[in-house]
């Protein structure tokens, strides 16, 4: 087995500082995802872990593509069967990671999921490639399946399907807005000393607190 326990580097790239710190997380977001785009070290830097949780209590993790975030909260898209919305459905609150490593910076939010209007979903569905229209209807996203063959060929039926005119929204598709109860920003800092702030959603702003590393 592989000798892991010696693996390690130190983070030197920068620290965090609470003066630098603007009053709304999302500001920081912002300019954290231009930085780490600008950087073009990471091949998908719109990529974040979203965690949910199953009836059972079972944590489980997957990676999806952020596609919208504003003053509310952030919005990814996905097929309503899946396990992961099949987890929202029977319980709303998830986590979010924004795993940027490259810049020595991990993004983490707490929140609520609620399913976007059936007209938010098609104003971003009609903006994707057709082939990943279609490949939206293929997929009942989690089930299992037989091989990949029996996608290929379910792809290709249903290009033929709509090699004519517009993909319509299947109604399985939808997406989600997260709106953060809390959101903590890491930078790794030499020492094992990183910098950590936490902005937590008060009635009215946010309460921003550091935390030991």
């Amino acid at each position: 087995m592989a000798k892991l326990d010696d693996i390690r580097r130190e983070y030197t790239l920068g620290g965090l500082h609470r003066e630098e710190l603007p009053d709304d997380p999302m500001v920081l977001f912002e300019k954290w995802l231009e930085e780490i785009r600008d950087s073009e070290v990471l091949p998908d830097p719109t990529a974040m872990s979203v965690a949910t949780v199953d009836d059972a209590g079972q944590p489980f993790q997957r990676i999806v593509l952020l596609k919208r975030f504003d003053q509310n909260g952030f919005v990814f898209f996905t097929n309503l069967a899946s396990r992961k919305a099949e987890n929202i459905g029977n319980n709303s609150k998830v986590s979010l990671l924004f795993p940027w490593h490259s810049l020595d910076r991990q993004v983490a939010v707490t929140g609520v999921a609620e399913p976007l209007s059936t007209a938010e979903v098609l104003k971003y569905f009609i903006t994707r490639p057709k082939d990943s229209q279609i490949a939206a209807w293929v997929s009942k996203q989690s089930s299992k399946i037989s091989a990949r063959q029996a996608l290929e060929g379910k792809f290709a039926e249903m290009k033929a399907k709509f090699s004519q005119g517009e993909v319509p929204l299947p109604k399985f598709w939808g997406g989600y807005l997260v709106r953060p109860t809390s959101i903590e920003f890491w930078q790794g800092g030499e020492h094992r000393l990183h910098d950590r702030f936490l902005y937590s959603k008060t009635e009215t702003d946010w309460d921003i607190a550091r935390l030991a590393p």
